[in-house]
């Protein structure tokens, strides 16, 4: 089944491009079918970007997704035009007493910032809260893990002296969890952040099971036993151009930036990135949506999980 989205939203075009079976509100109305209701927190800085890589993945899914965007800060977006957050764009207030079947909270520039000097820090942590009540199974990426695990389990805010970009080598520690159902026993990933998260810190602080980890970027895949929690640190949603976008960004703005590690052909800026990872980014998202949303969550979304607490 396809994805549903906003008969206008900019992502229909482009994914149907790529041939990408994405149906439109007005199309899906007609079907007696209830979609799995998916909300994205998209906390990046360009957000019709984002919206594209993580609608992507959630297509490639024979369950029917109805995707509803949501942002957390209302100052004026520099990026991305004011008219498309005003058009397909809800704020918390208006989605508060609503249930979903999932969340995914994506990651945010924020590796160098304190939790307390984030802006919308009193409203990440209300919805990471409202989200056990109100959501059965949460996807948090990158910064999201940092932000979930303060919140969650009181963990500190860990940062690397530098920031670790590129596509990584990761293995999978057991393969015959459901959310790593598929996976290869090595498997590659980007990741760009400051933010460090140890395994030991981790298995000794919190009671999430370890799916997959890096000897360069640490803990990669963990997840609560209930499957109501899931964290990535890396960006397996990225397409194979969004490195090379932040590389020539901060190389302009005078940053003096590391090469992406095995990322563009050769480790030569001057040829094409390889994009090295869909295979299991699109399988990560297939799994999270059918074993840990689709197979446990209640067709009346009335009757939601209970509270994590």
């Amino acid at each position: 089944m396809p994805i549903r989205v906003p008969d206008e939203l900019p992502a229909v075009n482009i994914l149907r491009n790529e041939n990408i079976f994405v149906m439109t509100s007005t199309r899906a109305n007609i079907q007696d079918i209830r979609p799995l209701k998916v909300l994205l927190l998209n906390l990046m800085p360009k957000k019709i970007e984002t919206e594209n890589h993580f609608i992507r993945l959630l297509s490639n899914s024979p369950l029917q997704v109805d995707i509803q965007l949501l942002r957390i800060d209302s100052r004026q977006c520099k990026n991305t035009p004011e008219e498309h957050l005003d058009n397909f764009y809800c704020d918390f207030e208006s989605i508060k007493d609503q249930n979903f079947d999932g969340l995914i909270v994506t990651g945010a520039p924020l590796g160098l910032v304190e939790f307390e000097d984030v802006t919308y820090w009193a409203e990440i942590e209300k919805i990471i809260n409202w989200a056990k009540n109100h959501v059965t199974s949460t996807l948090f990426v990158c910064w999201a893990v940092q932000a979930a695990l303060n919140v969650l389990y009181n963990l500190p805010k860990y940062t690397r002296t530098t920031k670790l970009s590129g596509v990584y080598s990761h293995i999978t520690l057991d393969s015959f969890a459901l959310l790593t159902r598929g996976f290869d026993e090595s498997f590659l990933a980007p990741h760009s952040r400051f933010a460090d998260f140890p395994e030991a810190v981790i298995r000794e602080h919190t009671d999430l099971d370890i799916l997959a980890c890096s000897e360069d970027a640490g803990a990669y895949l963990f997840a609560s036993k209930d499957k109501r929690l899931v964290f990535v640190t890396g960006h397996p949603e990225y397409g194979v151009d969004t490195l090379a976008a932040e590389y020539w960004r901060d190389l302009a703005a005078g940053l003096e930036p590391a090469l992406p590690v095995n990322y563009f052909l050769n480790n030569d800026s001057e040829n094409k990135p390889v994009a090295s990872w869909r295979s299991h980014g699109h399988l990560l998202f297939l799994n999270w949506l059918n074993y840990y949303v689709y197979q446990i969550t209640p067709y009346d979304l009335t009757y939601m999980n209970p509270t994590l607490d």
